[in-house]
């Protein structure tokens, strides 16, 4: 039997609960794995303010080395406002920085659907009913690594630079990413930059069309980043795969949320040349960490995505993508996607997560039959 180790990072704030609601849906594909052959095993390590909670820097050497010999991370959130005093390099969020570098996790995978039990969250309501988008983000280069970068003077005359710096094969490997995904997909790739202001975008468009040639088959369309927000609100369900750089990708894919109503439900997975790291979108959410009010779709649903591209189960991330869709179809809403219509039912934290396992035992003919379960 082959084993497969997985890094668990919980992090900071909400970032413990909704691993451990992705974990216990683990436990349930874990029997499922093993009859196919995969021993699943997993090791927790702190990151973030959890770290810095134990003396240790953002990113502890244990924890980069166990993320570095694991098949894929799967990380919680990172980020609490006690450490805000911190220079930049010392705070939670540094590490989240380090290990996509240190993993070369160069393409973040953000898929967005306009899940059917959710529609009537969305501000935009019939127009996101469609909405089956992916979002390819640079994760790796960009405003977040150029150098050079800081601050200097003193009030009234402090400055501060930060370097926007794209290398042409930085570009090349994300754009494959984006059109082998729009390959799969319906064959429609949308590239955003700001050609018309950015010496980097300009660029970024160069390479993209060069890519586009051994990709014949995929329509390839160039769209400036402010005018791109205004279509994403316009016609979300207009577009199949959008391949943006990385601070754009990050701004575009919060906007995303708000799109289908939560940033709690948006898995993702960053890719490169190896093991994957896989988080849900939202950050730590301090404010209603450790009161089982946290939306765990994401963390569970970024699970599936590890099953997908890092266990080679395509099957079972469907079973538990359809056994997030059953407990919604069921009423169950966490805060964040309630709407107070009739048939939905306020839940927490774990009665969300165990639903979702409940639901993917079922599926798996491990469980209870569901009607004995939420009878």
């Amino acid at each position: 039997m082959r084993r497969c180790e997985l890094a668990i990072l919980p992090g900071d704030g909400i970032g413990p609960e909704v691993t451990a609601a992705a974990l216990e849906v683990l436990g349930v594909l874990a029997g499922e794995l093993a009859r196919g052959g995969l021993e699943i095993a997993w090791t927790c390590h702190p990151v973030g303010g959890a770290a810095l909670a134990q003396g240790l820097p953002p990113l502890p050497e244990e924890t980069l080395r166990a993320a570095l010999a694991a098949d894929g991370v799967l990380l919680g959130a990172v980020g609490a406002p006690q450490w805000d005093h911190l220079p930049p390099a010392e705070r939670p969020e540094s590490a989240l920085i380090a290990l996509r570098e240190a993993m070369g996790v160069y393409a973040n995978l953000r898929p967005a659907s306009g899940r059917g039990a959710l529609g009537g969250r969305s501000p935009l309501r019939g127009e996101v009913a469609g909405l089956d988008l992916l979002l390819v983000r640079e994760l790796t280069g960009g405003l977040y690594y150029g150098r050079p970068r800081g601050r200097e003077g003193v009030r009234p005359g402090r400055r501060a630079v930060d370097t926007m710096a794209y290398g042409e094969d930085e570009i090349r490997r994300v754009a494959h990413v984006a059109f082998r995904a729009a390959r799969r997909r319906r064959r429609r790739l949308t590239s955003v930059d700001k050609r018309n202001v950015l010496e980097t975008s300009a660029l970024w468009r160069e390479v993209v069309d060069d890519v586009h040639e051994e990709y014949p088959d995929v329509r390839l369309e160039h769209q400036l980043v402010d005018s791109m927000a205004l279509r994403l609100v316009a016609s979300p369900a207009s577009f199949d795969v959008v391949l943006a750089e990385n601070m754009f990708g990050d701004i575009l894919s919060d906007e995303i949320g708000g799109i289908v109503g939560s940033l709690g439900v948006l898995p993702s997975a960053s890719v490169g040349d190896g093991r994957g790291l896989y988080e849900p979108v939202h950050g730590s959410a301090p404010d209603i960490a450790g009161q089982d009010a946290a939306n765990p779709l994401g963390a569970i649903l970024s699970l599936a995505l590890c099953c997908e591209l890092s266990l080679d189960r395509p099957d079972l991330a469907r079973r538990v993508e359809e056994a997030v869709e059953g407990a919604l179809a069921l009423g169950l809403r966490t805060a964040d996607i309630a709407t107070g219509r009739r048939g939905e039912r306020l839940c927490g934290t774990r009665e969300m997560a165990g639903a979702v396992a409940a639901l993917l035992a079922d599926r798996l003919g491990s469980g209870a039959a569901l009607g004995e379960i939420y009878a």
